[in-house]
């Protein structure tokens, strides 16, 4: 994501700066929602109950300025939990607080080296066409054709499931920031599971 510094912004009839965003809004209410209804159901039940979660809803969109993309490099993102089975460690999927983890892959790897780890959604349509969720041949296909400049080299996975939503912003988005910035990325594109 890219900030424009002190380009003001008007936000619900107020100006508001763009390096003001936050990635979550309210951070404080939503986790104290967390504590006091999901987790504390898991605490006392080992139970984790959807219908106790709230799901944070920020009412600002990041902004930034649009780029062309035919002539800048495209960072692949995917929630798949996918991971090479050889070298790296697999998600903890079964964990049911998440695993906050990155793994970074090749993108030239082919699919039957790339294993997923992820247990909380239904593989059977990732299974019968990986690029469901790992669209690597799409992309290089757009670069090819000039639709994208380049492809980064590597991809970045992580596993999709995190309820601490304080964890996803303190640790997983940072950990994905620094990793976009050594490669010099110009843009990103995230592919949810």
């Amino acid at each position: 994501m890219t900030l424009q510094k002190d380009r003001p912004r008007k936000v619900m009839g107020a100006i508001r700066n763009n390096t003001e965003m936050e990635i979550l809004e309210n951070p404080k209410a939503w986790l104290k929602s967390f504590q006091e209804g999901w987790l504390a159901h898991f605490e006392t039940s080992g139970e984790t109950d959807w219908k106790k979660y709230s799901r944070p809803r920020n009412r600002l969109a990041p902004p930034g300025p649009g780029i062309d993309l035919s002539s800048n490099r495209l960072l692949f993102i995917s929630s798949a939990g996918a991971y090479l089975p050889d070298t790296q460690q697999p998600f903890d999927a079964s964990n049911p607080f998440g695993d906050y983890s990155t793994r970074i892959i090749p993108a030239d790897t082919p699919f039957e080296r790339i294993a997923i780890a992820h247990e909380h959604y239904d593989h059977q349509f990732v299974n019968a066409d990986p690029q469901v969720l790992l669209p690597l041949g799409h992309l290089t296909e757009m670069v090819s054709e000039g639709y994208v400049g380049e492809l980064m080299p590597h991809f970045i996975s992580f596993s999709g499931y995190h309820p601490n939503v304080i964890r996803v912003v303190k640790e997983l988005v940072p950990a994905i920031l620094k990793i976009a910035k050594e490669a010099k990325a110009d843009a990103a594109l995230l592919v949810p599971s």
